[in-house]
C-alpha cells in the first residue's frame, strides 16, 4: 500500500512538472499569435487537464505559472499590449494578470470535483469551459476597474468604448477560440480521465 502511495505521488509530480513544461512552451509559442489586442491562450488546456486530473490546487499552481508568464511577457516587451499596462498601471496589470490565470485554473478543479459524481462527461464540458469564461471575465472587470485612462492615453481604444473594446475588439475573438479548442478536446480530456482513473481519484 506504501509503495502504491509513494508511486502515485511520483506519478502525479511527473504529470505536474509535465504540465508545467508545457504550459511554459506553448505560452512561449502562444505569444506570437495575435488575436485581436491580446495573445491566444492555448496554455488553457493544459491548466485544465492539470486541474481535473490533479486537483484544484495544482490547477491554480500551473495557473500561476501561466500568469507569471504573461507579466513576463510584458516586463520583457515580448507582449507590447501587457507592457503598455504595465507602463502605466504595473501594480493593477501583475494583480490582474496573476488573479486571473490562478483562478482560472483553480475554479475548473471545484466544477469538476462537485459534478463529477452526477454526469462525469457534462462535468468535463463545464469545467473545461469554465476556464476561459473566468480567464476572460477578470480581465474584462479588471480592464473596466483600472485599465480605462491607461489604454485612452495609449491610443488603443480609437475612438470606440472601453466596454467595446474589452468585450469585443479585444477578448471577443480570443475567448471564442479559447472556449471552442477547450469543449472539443474536452471529450479527450474525459477519456484521460477514465484511462487513468484509479490514480487520479482526488
Amino acid at each position: 500500500m506504501a509503495i502504491k502511495s509513494r508511486n502515485d505521488k511520483i506519478f502525479k509530480l511527473v504529470m505536474t512538472a509535465l504540465l508545467f513544461a508545457i504550459i511554459i512552451v506553448l505560452q512561449l509559442i502562444g505569444g506570437s499569435v495575435k488575436i485581436g489586442g491580446t495573445s491566444f491562450s492555448f496554455v488553457l488546456l493544459p491548466i485544465v487537464v492539470g486541474a481535473l486530473t490533479l486537483g484544484p490546487s495544482i490547477g491554480a499552481f500551473l495557473g500561476l505559472t501561466f500568469g507569471v508568464m504573461t507579466v513576463l511577457a510584458g516586463v520583457t516587451a515580448q507582449d507590447f499590449f501587457t507592457a503598455t499596462l504595465i507602463q502605466y498601471e504595473p501594480v493593477f496589470t501583475v494583480l490582474v494578470c496573476l488573479v486571473k490565470a490562478t483562478l482560472a485554473g483553480y475554479v475548473p478543479g471545484i466544477v469538476w470535483k462537485a459534478l463529477r459524481n452526477k454526469n462525469e462527461l457534462v462535468a468535463v464540458f463545464l469545467a473545461a469551459a469554465s476556464a476561459p469564461v473566468v480567464n476572460t471575465g477578470i480581465f474584462i472587470a479588471g480592464g473596466l476597474l483600472f485599465f480605462g485612462e491607461a489604454l485612452t492615453e495609449a491610443g488603443f481604444l480609437g475612438g470606440q468604448s472601453l466596454v467595446y473594446f474589452l468585450v469585443i475588439g479585444c477578448a471577443g475573438i480570443n475567448f471564442i477560440a479559447e472556449l471552442a479548442v477547450n469543449l472539443l478536446l474536452a471529450p479527450a480530456i474525459h477519456s484521460l480521465i477514465r484511462a487513468f482513473g484509479s490514480m487520479f481519484k482526488k
